[in-house]
């Protein structure tokens, strides 16, 4: 879901840019590995090319395809839970002795709410409630703990099936951060399955356990300082104890309390979902919000100390993905930063300096390392930066980053085997960073830039409210019911149903539409409409933007 004003000019980046891989002749096979395949280069400029097709928005459909793929026929474990309930390592030949990663579920479920827009796949759709219902009835903390109603981002015994701690401080531990980003999910849940004849009862559960988790971060809310955060990293869900990081060195020594991170983007939109709603203690939100918001700028956007995100590190480090993804916070609420441009260049600055990893700068490639303890090149950090990047080019119209962020994502689609194993060129299999810290990146640069979606589909982009249903051919003709214009089925090209009556939605398409419907009125081709769409040709198909307010259900009819 995209917050804030969609730009008209969605071309932008348009066809003035030359993509990789298209009308060039035909790539050079370099004879170098990385990872699972040869690396391919464009001939004009020696660039690097996605390794499954020259034409990137064919290569990014086919490896988010297979990462899906892999996820949803993953093994079922041991003790009966797919293994990705169980374990944050895949291994295909045994069971990795670790559980599951600290924001490994919220991850899954922000990559797949987008995929389902994107495909309409609705095992998509169960996956999602699988994982959350599980989680909620599985992984909370009990009421009368000190910090009640939250979820244990680890699974201290592997096959419990319940989790209950940390994966370096142990049990008991929680990490406050974790829990909002997974409340931000269930309140995307909730809207993807409420307002409609086919939600169960467990609809009004997720936004109750989201309210609940609200309720439990807002009420530790403190100013913070340099040293502390509104809420710590790392807390005793029983007794409200801080936890304390551990020396790198891996000896145990414990070197200063667990009490700083930055990674409240999360927290942040749950607080602001919750008072759009109206619902739980909106007020206590507000004054949560604002004070987490002043922290944010008063320090690390000021000072770059971005700090700690990943459960198996013990101390100290600082992450790209704590600065990164509050650098698309801002660009997605800049109402609240008067200075974002300026503010968000200078977060990406910060990663190249200190995480920028130029062995692959012969292709034409700048990737990123994880963080400053590991500095190791990883696919989802890179593919994060890319998307980010694109964000801001739209915003701005400044192209200067954008030829390295499509290579960036070229980059990270050799990272997927045939199979849909997804690595780091000289790490593990993380089940974090290869599906729902992957995924969700290559989705969100084909909304930035729909260029870079596939030419010859059809797919929902991108809307600014949350996509409860989307059909495209064959199966379109399955939700219709009595809002199809009469005797229209068959010209139906895609039907989708939205949370909020009132909506804009971008959607790369084949061919221009003839008609669009918002339930069984026309809406006309309009740029100065209400209720209007627009069309945007590219040299293969083109972009759709629909608006509309009084009415949730669209029908986009073909000649």
């Amino acid at each position: 879901m995209l917050r804030g004003k969609i730009f008209a000019g969605l071309l932008l980046l348009g066809c003035s840019l030359a993509l990789p891989g298209q009308g060039n002749p035909e790539p050079v096979q370099t004879g170098e590995r990385l990872l699972y395949h040869m690396i391919r280069t464009d001939p004009g400029d020696g660039t690097i090319l996605p390794w499954y097709a020259d034409d990137p928005g064919t290569a990014y459909d086919h490896v988010v395809r297979l990462v899906w793929e892999f996820w949803d026929t993953m093994r079922v474990d041991r003790n009966g839970l797919p293994y990705y309930m169980n374990h944050l390592v895949w291994r295909g030949d045994f069971n990795d002795r670790r559980g599951i990663g600290g924001d490994q579920l919220s991850m899954a479920l922000s990559s797949w709410n987008l995929y389902y827009a994107y495909s309409g796949n609705e095992r998509v759709k169960e996956n999602m409630k699988f994982m959350a219902e599980y989680y909620m009835t599985h992984g909370f903390s009990p009421p009368g703990a000190e910090w009640p109603h939250i979820p244990f981002p680890y699974n201290t015994l592997v096959y419990s099936g319940s989790y209950d701690g940390d994966m370096v401080l142990g049990k008991d531990y929680t990490q406050p951060d974790k829990a909002g980003s997974f409340g931000w999910e269930l309140i995307k849940l909730y809207k993807m399955t409420a307002r409609n004849r086919w939600a169960d009862v467990t609809t009004d559960r997720y936004l109750d356990a989201a309210v609940k988790i609200a309720n439990t971060l807002a009420g530790h809310v403190t100013p913070g300082d340099e040293l502390r955060s509104p809420l710590p990293f790392k807390v005793n869900a029983y007794s409200g104890e801080t936890g304390h990081l551990k020396s790198n060195s891996g000896d145990g020594t414990r070197v200063q309390l667990s009490q700083y991170t930055t990674n409240w983007s999360g927290t942040m939109e749950l607080f602001l979902a919750l008072i759009e709603l109206e619902r739980g203690e909106v007020e206590l939100y507000r004054e949560a919000f604002d004070t987490m918001l002043a922290w944010m700028k008063e320090y690390p956007l000021k000072n770059n100390r971005w700090g700690p995100f990943f459960e198996d590190i013990p101390g100290w480090s600082d992450t790209q993905i704590n600065a990164v993804t509050f650098a698309q916070f801002m660009i997605n609420h800049r109402e609240y930063f008067p200075d974002w441009e300026k503010q968000v260049e200078g977060i990406f600055d910060w990663v190249y300096r200190e995480l920028g990893n130029r062995e692959w700068e012969r292709y034409g490639v700048v990737v990123v390392n994880e963080q400053t303890v590991y500095r190791t090149p990883g696919n989802s950090h890179t593919s994060r930066q890319a998307s980010a990047e694109l964000q801001f080019a739209r915003l701005t119209g400044d192209r200067a980053r954008v030829a390295n962020a499509v290579r960036q994502l070229n980059w990270a689609t050799y990272m997927v085997d045939h199979d849909g194993k997804n690595r780091y060129p000289r790490d593990e299999n993380w089940l974090t960073d290869g599906y729902g810290d992957y995924a969700r990146h290559y989705l969100r640069a084909m909304a930035a830039m729909p260029e870079l979606a596939p030419a010859g589909q059809d797919h929902i982009l991108e809307s600014t409210s949350v996509i409860q249903l989307a059909e495209y051919p064959p199966g379109i003709n399955r939700f219709l019911g009595h809002d199809v214009p009469d005797g229209q089925a068959g010209r139906a090209l895609v039907h989708y149903r939205t949370y909020d009556d009132a909506s804009v939605e971008t959607l790369r398409m084949k061919e221009k539409p003839a008609e669009v419907w918002i339930g069984r009125h026309e809406i006309p081709e309009s740029s100065a409409a209400k209720e209007g769409w627009e069309w945007s040709p590219l040299p293969e198909g083109g972009i759709l933007t629909v608006r509309h307010d009084s009415y949730n259900q669209v029908i986009i009819l073909g000649k």
